[in-house]
């Protein structure tokens, strides 16, 4: 007499009763198991291999129905029949599948490549660190960050400087594909990868050759830039001030973003800019005109005590305490907005607006040349090592007097400086 076979009533009567068992039989080896401290029964199939039992869990009873458990061992016998070790071939499944997990979760990313190289290569060596990690943060890990190194293709690096590209940012494009290119051969370095994905481009494949600035404003664009920034909307007196000193003062936006009150002397109104935060690496005392020293000391009092002169302004940015160089180009446009016809310009032409000035006030080419702590170039250079301070006093004092003067609508008539010096 064949063996009854299990059926849904059976088994769901059991399941409310409580009624536990190691395995109870449907036939073709198919079994229901039920053991002590297990809260629902589970299938299992029972075959022979090469002369040895094997056994293989195929699913829970609330997850495969009576039907789908048979029709379920139907096919596994008919793979056993063929030859293959179904139990086997399972375990080898999830072997690979849990070798894949731990793979990738060992996988090194290029979000975490760039941040190692970012934090070895550049944060104990570079002055302003905060310029590739602008780049990092905006192009390179939106697009390729979440991806193994191993995986990034020179398909990926053409997408990334394309998406560049069409923003309108091609010295951008050309910045990133260098930084690319040496983040890669970090990692090639360390033997993370054989071969670099960005070695075959070239800046003709993401913004092409650079072409020097040449934009400056005039005097009837710094007019329009001093009555925009009073009526731009969402910029503040703080943006006002870094502004006109950057002008008045003709350094780089990242000197004065970094600068500590303990590098002022404002009764003596000098600025030492120390070695470390110029980019030529020369030190500077910077004399600071009559306006500069108010504006720095409104500055002083909008910073709260903090050592910083433009102290971060967010939460999220403490571990910058001070505003970043990426803060005064977006300020920049809010004032841009309020100039149409005014041709683009960005806060480095500040510097050339300032070098264009002072030559047309009259003031001495290498004069000028150490108002922008650039060196004096060729012999003049190596043997001139006098600093121009008075001179460069005089030539800051007549250009921020026409600042104020162009603020004010003023009008102001150019005096050379060889006479002012004079009288």
């Amino acid at each position: 007499m064949a063996k009854a076979r299990l059926t849904d009533i059976q088994i769901r009567a059991w399941i409310k009763a409580g009624e536990h068992f190691e395995g109870r039989a449907d036939g073709n080896g198919l079994y229901l198991c039920f053991p002590e401290k297990y809260g629902a029964p589970f299938w299992r199939y029972r075959y022979r291999m090469a002369g040895k039992q094997r056994t293989m869990h195929i699913g829970s009873y609330s997850d495969l129905s009576l039907s789908k458990a048979r029709a379920t061992v139907k096919e596994l016998a008919a793979r056993v029949a063929l030859g293959h070790d179904v139990a086997g071939e399972k375990q080898a499944r999830k072997a690979a599948a849990l070798a894949r997990i731990e793979e990738e979760k060992n996988a090194l990313r290029v979000s975490e490549l760039a941040a190692e190289y970012y934090e070895r290569q550049i944060l104990p060596r570079w002055k302003h660190p905060d310029i590739l990690r602008r780049r990092i943060n905006k192009d390179i890990n939106p697009q390729i960050g979440s991806l193994k190194v191993e995986d990034v293709k020179p398909r990926h690096i053409d997408a990334m400087l394309q998406r560049i590209i069409d923003r309108g940012a091609p010295t951008v494009a050309n910045d990133v594909l260098r930084w690319t290119k040496r983040i890669f051969d970090y990692a090639i370095k360390r033997h993370a990868l054989e071969t670099n994905p960005a070695a075959a481009f070239e800046l003709s494949d993401a913004g092409g050759a650079e072409k020097s600035r040449d934009r400056w404003l005039t005097r009837d664009e710094l007019i329009r830039f001093f009555q925009a920034m009073r009526t731009a909307k969402g910029f503040s007196r703080e943006n006002e001030l870094t502004m006109k000193l950057i002008l008045c003062l003709c350094c780089r936006k990242m000197e004065l973003c970094a600068a500590q009150w303990d590098e002022f002397d404002l009764d003596s109104a000098v600025w030492r800019l120390p070695a470390e935060r110029a980019k030529n690496g020369d030190a500077i005392d910077i004399p600071l005109p009559p306006p500069a020293v108010a504006w720095l000391r409104e500055l002083h009092s909008i910073s709260g005590g903090s050592r910083w002169v433009l102290p971060a302004r967010k939460m999220q940015q403490r571990m910058i305490p001070h505003i970043q160089e990426s803060t005064l180009p977006v300020a920049l446009a809010k004032v841009r907005r309020e100039m149409p016809g005014v041709p683009g310009f960005t806060v480095h032409d500040f510097r050339r607006t300032a070098r264009t000035h002072l030559a047309a006030l009259g003031v001495d080419p290498v004069v000028a040349e150490r108002c922008l702590n650039h060196r004096i170039k060729g012999v003049e250079g190596i043997y001139n090592r006098h600093q121009y301070f008075n001179e460069r006093r005089h030539a800051l004092e007549l250009w921020s007097d026409l600042l104020v003067a162009l603020e004010q609508g003023d009008e102001y008539n150019v005096t050379p400086i060889t006479k002012a010096i004079a009288k």
